[in-house]
């Protein structure tokens, strides 16, 4: 039987299942908010199998815990949680979408990003936590134009 996977807003009270799966793949958990406005979740039969976020700072946003479950990878999961975070950015008006990646630049450059000098954020998303401290200064940074 074949089930249908959604992509939903996240709500406050997924936070700790987000927690979870991000847990289970070493991706980091300590920066996340408590307060998921900005989070999307792919939920199979009521479980969530997917996830990702959009914090914001100004005008641009930062794409952030992009996670599907390994048996869910092959189904267009992913392309599905970052079009709903790309979608809240161009509803919010956002100039541009970064991203910080250690394993997955060739992913998102089909996705339309581009590799991005660092020294080029601007200084308000070079303050997030995610940039400051929560990944290391090898992962890549990239950047997509919404508007």
């Amino acid at each position: 039987m074949q089930t249908t996977i959604n992509i939903l807003p996240a709500a406050d009270a997924n936070g700790q299942a987000i927690k979870a799966l991000l847990q289970a793949e070493k991706l980091p958990v300590d920066d996340l908010p408590t307060a998921m406005d900005n989070f999307f979740i792919a939920v199979d039969g009521g479980i969530i199998i997917g996830t990702a976020g959009l914090e914001l700072y100004g005008q641009f946003g930062l794409l952030r815990s992009l996670v599907v479950s390994p048996a869910y990878r092959t189904k267009n999961i992913a392309a599905k949680l970052i079009e709903a975070v790309e979608h809240k950015a161009k509803v919010l008006q956002l100039e541009s979408v970064y991203l910080l990646t250690e394993t997955a630049k060739n992913y998102f450059e089909k996705k339309g990003y581009v590799t991005a000098p660092r020294a080029e954020m601007p200084e308000a998303v070079k303050q997030s936590s995610e940039f400051s401290h929560v990944c290391p200064v090898s992962a890549v940074v990239m950047k997509k134009q919404i508007l």
